[in-house]
């Protein structure tokens, strides 16, 4: 039971540790992708998206002030990510340590786990185990 413990936790470990291996080389990949001063111009062709026509019967639940409220947010936060991360490769080299630290944070406990599964079973089989002679 013990060895089937180890080998589930094992193969846990190896699956989280591989999906974090590639979401940081996606990561990496998409913001290698943006150039500085790339923010700054997709947040000007957000804002001067139109706002498409709301039909009749969906009116009723849609307020409009409200999209165009999402709009200018959405606007501001790209321009205000332009001015702190001038390119990708600045937001990756915080972005790959909390990837990691995320991965450590995940494994710790599944190894704990896997820990007092194997001293519960270690426990359980004691037990049940008959009692030797006081000579023997």
């Amino acid at each position: 039971m013990k060895i089937l413990i180890w080998s589930l936790t094992a193969l846990l470990v190896a699956m989280w540790t591989g999906f974090i291996a590639v979401v940081h080389q996606l990561t990496g990949w998409l913001l290698s992708a943006i150039d500085s001063g790339a923010l700054q111009g997709a947040a000007g062709s957000v804002g001067g998206l139109a706002l498409p026509p709301v039909p009749a019967w969906l009116e009723p639940w849609i307020d409009t002030a409200s999209i165009t409220a999402l709009q200018s947010f959405v606007v501001s936060l790209v321009d205000w990510l332009g001015a702190v991360m001038p390119s990708g490769d600045a937001l990756m080299a915080w972005v790959g340590p909390l990837l990691w630290i995320g991965w450590a944070l995940v494994l710790v406990p599944m190894l704990a786990i896997a820990g007092l599964l194997h001293w519960l079973v270690g426990r359980a089989t004691a037990q049940h185990a008959p009692a030797r002679p006081l000579g023997a």
